[in-house]
């Protein structure tokens, strides 16, 4: 059996290794290395991909949140709901540009923003709604952005995890993630389902003037050179990363099959697990059929671990040389930077259990049966001896 990667990048490199080399030299021979060619051609090909009207490309996952925030005119002391369940960066960016972070509970189910939990954060300061789709499941965007319409509020989606996911609304319609909101965030980090060989993010966003707003921020507030209109940042996608990540978004579509495919493999072998509960789909959540749903892409495959020791089993699959994750350990609002005596513990009864039950398997295009099999069996035998 091959070794057992949590992420296998290697492994899908060598799938692709010569186009991305090929790529990789042109544009080192270019030597367009900032605002190239191929990040423009890449920027041209994601819109089309996604949907969306703009997309502007930049340095990282974080700085493309806080672009987006800045863009929409965001002021401090404004509140911005967010989950509590998630990545430090998403209220990370809320805190440096002085706003007021407001987080609440997420659902067991899903583990994604609980929308009752919204209705009751609202406040007159409230702005914006930073619903993100963790672990690559789509969030409630229907019930999201209703809210946010009735209270005349901004939805920035936090796509870092979801690149590729495909929501179903109530009539119907279908979007990609990051079509939907009023302007969204996404991470190119190697790691991700749509990932560079370096760091790389995006800004997405339908609206023309916000998108003519942020591609003067990513640039230093310049629209023309060395006339600084608004106040900007230095953020921009380099050209040899655009270059790989051009190679790689005709694959997303089959990564994210693949990666549903390991998922459902997973998930087969744990049903019967009264100990385990796997990660539903968003259509599942809802009682549907789930059988052709692309609402969540597996950018993690987590469990919860119930009526057995989490960290035990972490420990036992690392000694069977077993990669695995705790996304995540501790809650933002007990995390020492965004402690705030606002927030009242038992308000977040849902993310303080999850904390002490999730465990995130290997999860990558690579996985083959072989490997699967090791690791289900491996965690069965544990939770259940």
């Amino acid at each position: 059996m091959r070794k057992i990667q949590m992420v296998d990048l290697k492994g899908q490199y060598q799938q692709i290794k010569q186009h991305v080399d090929q790529s990789i030299m042109s544009v080192i021979e270019s030597t367009a290395f900032v605002n190239g060619p191929e990040v423009h051609q890449f920027q041209k090909e994601l819109e089309d991909y996604l949907g969306v009207k703009h997309v502007i490309p930049c340095a990282n996952g974080t700085d493309a949140l806080q672009i987006c925030m800045m863009g929409l005119g965001l002021k401090p002391g404004d509140e911005v709901i967010t989950a509590d369940f998630t990545f430090a960066a998403t209220v990370e960016v809320i805190a440096l540009l002085g706003l007021t972070p407001v987080l609440v509970d997420v659902d067991p189910v899903t583990f994604n923003i609980d929308v009752e939990a919204i209705k009751k954060a609202i406040t007159p300061k409230t702005k914006a709604i930073v619903p993100v789709h963790l672990f690559g499941l789509a969030a409630n965007m229907d019930e999201i952005m209703d809210l946010a319409k009735l209270h005349d509020l901004y939805v920035i989606e936090d796509n870092a995890q979801g690149i590729g996911g495909t929501y179903t609304s109530k009539d119907g319609t279908k979007k990609k993630t990051g079509g939907i909101g009023h302007a969204a965030s996404t991470s190119f980090f190697p790691s991700k389902n749509l990932g560079c060989y370096g760091d790389g993010g995006a800004i997405f966003t339908n609206d023309d003037d916000l998108a003519h707003m942020i591609r003067g921020i990513v640039n230093h507030g310049m629209y023309v050179r060395y006339h600084h209109d608004v106040v900007g940042v230095n953020s921009r996608l380099d050209a040899i990363q655009a270059a790989v990540l051009r190679v790689k978004l005709p694959n997303l579509d089959t990564y994210n099959a693949k990666r549903k495919e390991a998922a459902k493999k997973y998930t087969n072998a744990f049903s019967s697990i009264e100990n385990l509960i796997t990660p539903t789909g968003f259509c599942d959540a809802e009682n549907k059929s789930c059988s052709s749903c692309d609402c969540h892409v597996y950018h993690q495959y987590t469990l919860r671990v119930i009526s057995a020791d989490r960290d035990a089993l972490a420990k036992h699959l690392n000694e069977n040389d077993i990669p695995c994750g705790v996304y995540y350990p501790i809650p933002l609002h007990l995390q020492k930077a965004y402690v705030d005596e606002r927030y009242n513990d038992a308000d977040f009864k849902v993310t303080n259990q999850l904390v002490k039950e999730v465990i995130s398997l290997p999860m990558h295009t690579e996985l083959d049966d072989e490997q699967i099999d090791f690791i289900t069996k491996t965690i069965i035998k544990f939770v259940t001896q």
